[in-house]
């Protein structure tokens, strides 16, 4: 059972189009509508950034850097840290 709550204000307009969408797709109400679209969108967008595609040239030269580099500073072991803790 959903116990999060999100209030909003929008435009009327937005309103009514977004009650006659939720009507069309037989949802049982406006929050109906909007839970599922949020949550269809939400899923596209992590997972649109969970990866990303790059040429071949540009790994090679990703690669080569990465082999180069040397021991992380500070400031980027603490970055990383905090990455693990955010779930990235």
């Amino acid at each position: 059972m959903p116990t999060a709550r999100l209030d909003i204000r929008l435009d009327e307009k937005i309103k009514r189009k977004a009650e006659k969408a939720s009507t069309l797709l037989g949802l049982k109400n406006l929050t109906e509508y909007i839970v599922k679209i949020m949550d269809e969108n939400a899923t596209q967008v992590l997972e649109q950034h969970k990866s990303i595609i790059v040429e071949d040239n540009i790994f090679d030269n990703f690669i080569s850097a990465c082999e180069k580099a040397q021991k992380p500073n500070e400031a980027l072991s603490k970055a990383a840290v905090f990455a693990r803790e955010k779930g990235f």
